[in-house]
């Protein structure tokens, strides 16, 4: 009857540590579920959403000349029509940048004719591209500064 008693008693033993376990890692979770609520502002009255009461920047849009340039193909010739308009913060940034056009051009130029027309497949290239430009913008112009470039078309022939 010994045994059977150690048994009984060795089950109930690994029924409460499996019981203990299972709770702490229960409550883990629920401490890790409110933290994450709580740094995210569920619990805050303050954080109310109000739609309209975000302040936005003025900025302003320069329309860059329209470039054709042929690609780096072999074989047969693959043309890239683009037009670009640069997103500055304000018009005097544009008169900073307004004498740079030339170095700007050439930039872009001599970039985009090493593009192959892989290079500009799906959105991801293009938005490599646009990363790209802006980089190269923005090394021309310093130190004024482009905010960012808006394609206002895109054609590869």
């Amino acid at each position: 009857m010994s045994d059977v008693t150690q048994e009984d008693e060795g089950l109930k033993k690994g029924k409460r540590n499996g019981f203990v376990r299972y709770g702490a890692i229960a409550l883990g979770l629920l401490c890790l579920l409110a933290g994450t609520a709580y740094s995210l502002g569920w619990f805050s009255s303050d954080n109310q959403l109000i739609e309209g009461t975000e302040e936005r920047k003025p900025v302003v849009f320069y329309d860059l000349p329209e470039m054709l340039v042929n690609l780096s193909t072999e074989g047969q010739l693959t043309y890239l029509k683009v037009r670009i308009a640069l997103e500055m913060e304000s018009r005097e940034m544009i008169d900073q940048v307004e004498p740079f056009l030339p170095r700007i051009m050439d930039a872009f130029q001599i970039y985009l004719r090493e593009l192959r027309p892989a290079d500009l497949e799906g959105s991801a290239g293009l938005f490599r591209l646009k990363e790209q430009l802006l980089r190269r913008i923005n090394v021309a112009v310093y130190p004024a500064r482009v905010d960012g470039i808006l394609f206002k078309e895109i054609l590869i022939q």
